[in-house]
């Protein structure tokens, strides 16, 4: 996913967006509560704060940020899934959104109708670590290496059903190396196995093993966006360092409940995009490996489904069935 594309689309949103209904300028009447379907700490918690606080500046309500973490973000979509369509509870969910429907057999919503899109708010390059115990520099090498030791290899992750999991999974079918899949429970809990090379790889956002990187714990190989990583600019793509067709990412995005009215869409898309070219606001973002989004409703929608259908691919070819 490229960064550039997304600029321009949040130029497309602001005309998309600058002719409301009078009815939606008096949104919002109270607070709004923007549902946080994870942990404090995330980038989904970090872009909602300063969304947030951006939108009480703007509009002189308060937001309220809750974070309502579980079962990979479904406990706190459903509650918004369910909430009155009115534009005053919302959530800005991750990319397991679109990973969900091909990991639970029956999800308490649907993941495509039960929601009104409003803007794309971030994305998240993952990079390619490898312990520093792994006779390989580049990742070239590391395919070579894993071909010459089938079912060798292990790859750490966040947990099952997220965005890291999902690369590996998708790293596997693409490089046809036999791999196995070791979930932890969070990003950090997984990085002293890595170092001591009790695992041999992870796919991770760059945020969270930034100073592992930096501190030469763990040695990178590759980002898995199309463009190189705003704090680790030296580390080339998966395309560039000899992987084409592979990209992946962490994403976040604002949801609102099916039926929300659409001029009340129109005026957060607009909002939103207007507080993500903030300067104070990308500086923040990309100093923690974020790159700040935008873009139309519908640019949102395309994006979802497209999401949805890799991240389905995937599933099927690494033989993840539904639970």
């Amino acid at each position: 996913m490229q960064r550039r594309p997304f600029a321009l689309a949040a130029a497309a949103a602001f005309g998309f967006c600058c002719s409301l209904p009078s009815f939606a300028q008096t949104y919002p009447t109270k607070p709004i509560t923007l549902v946080v379907p994870a942990s404090p700490g995330g980038a989904i918690d970090l872009s909602a704060r300063l969304i947030g606080q951006k939108l009480t500046d703007a509009w002189g309500q308060s937001v309220v940020i809750d974070n309502r973490a579980g079962a990979t973000g479904i406990i706190g979509t459903d509650l918004v899934a369910k909430s009155p369509p009115d534009g005053q509870m919302l959530a800005l969910v991750a990319s397991s959104h679109a990973i969900n429907p091909g990991m639970v057999k029956k999800l308490p919503f649907d993941t495509v109708r039960s929601f009104e899109p409003v803007v794309l708010t971030h994305v998240v390059p993952l990079v390619l670590v490898v312990s520093p115990t792994l006779p390989v520099n580049s990742l070239k090498e590391l395919i070579a290496y894993g071909k010459a030791n089938p079912g060798k290899l292990s790859f750490a992750s966040s947990g099952s059903g997220g965005a890291p999991h999902f690369s590996g999974e998708l790293f596997k079918s693409l490089t046809g190396i036999e791999m196995t899949h070791i979930p932890y429970k969070g990003s950090t809990l997984a990085h002293p196995d890595l170092i001591s090379g009790r695992t041999a790889l992870m796919f991770d956002t760059v945020a969270a093993v930034n100073v592992q990187v930096k501190a030469g714990r763990l040695r990178p190989l590759a980002v898995t966006t199309a463009q190189r990583s705003s704090i680790l600019p030296d580390v080339p793509t998966m395309k560039e360092a000899g992987l084409a067709g592979y990209e992946t990412s962490t994403w976040g995005g604002l949801l609102a409940p099916a039926g929300t009215p659409k001029a009340t869409v129109a005026k957060l898309n607009t909002e939103v995009n207007r507080i993500l070219a903030l300067p104070d606001v990308r500086k923040t973002m990309l100093d923690n490996g974020i790159e700040p989004g935008g873009g139309t409703p519908q640019q949102f929608s395309d994006f979802i489904g497209t999401e949805m259908v890799k991240w389905a691919q995937v599933a099927k070819d690494a033989g993840i069935q539904p639970e």
